[in-house]
């Protein structure tokens, strides 16, 4: 599996604008990385005018269906295993077939998707497929990728009932501490 492309486009300042906006001011200049990671810390909802589009390549169908659970914020568009479109029988194809899923979703979605798909309650290969995506936002959205962190983190302690133990290690300890670090404002 693979992401064989993601699109994004600054639109920082369409962001700082609109939260501008929501405190009845006409708009900022460009905001610095500190301004970025706490608006995506607190989750207002300018956050959700980011966009990303991406597609995976390869990935098992199996996989794709954990990912396509998700839906709030995000679409998705998988090839078919459809018999009349594919001249394949559809009941032959095993769970493992690589199929290709192409997404749209905006930045509070993939916060929201993170907690789930980045936790050790995932499959391996899941959380392959999500920190592969991981990886490529963190190129274009370094802040973003800091926020797309697993349940356990997001939350301070882990929710699930039989949980794996990560959020009592010394690994989990800087994890957290790098989740809520604010970058030092540039001047």
């Amino acid at each position: 599996m693979q992401i064989a492309w993601l699109r994004h486009e600054d639109n920082w300042q369409d962001v700082k604008n609109a939260a501008m906006n929501t405190v009845g001011k006409d708009k900022g200049v460009y905001p610095t990385a500190a301004w970025k990671k706490k608006i995506l810390l607190a989750e207002h909802s300018p956050i959700r005018l980011m966009q990303f589009a991406w597609k995976w390549s390869d990935l098992p169908y199996w996989v794709s269906v954990h990912i396509v659970r998700h839906k709030i914020g995000i679409e998705h568009f998988v090839s078919t295993q459809r018999t009349d479109r594919t001249g394949v029988d559809r009941t032959e194809r095993p769970q493992n077939a690589p199929v290709l899923h192409q997404c749209q979703a905006n930045a509070q979605a993939l916060i929201t998707i993170s907690r789930k798909r980045l936790c050790s309650g995932a499959s391996a290969e899941t959380r392959q497929a999500w920190q592969l995506l991981k990886d490529e936002i963190a190129k274009v959205e370094p802040e973003l990728a800091s926020c797309m962190v697993r349940e356990c983190v997001y939350r301070g302690f882990c929710p699930e009932m039989y949980g794996c133990g990560f959020d009592k290690t010394e690994e989990y300890k800087k994890e957290l501490e790098r989740y809520h670090a604010i970058p030092e404002v540039q001047k």
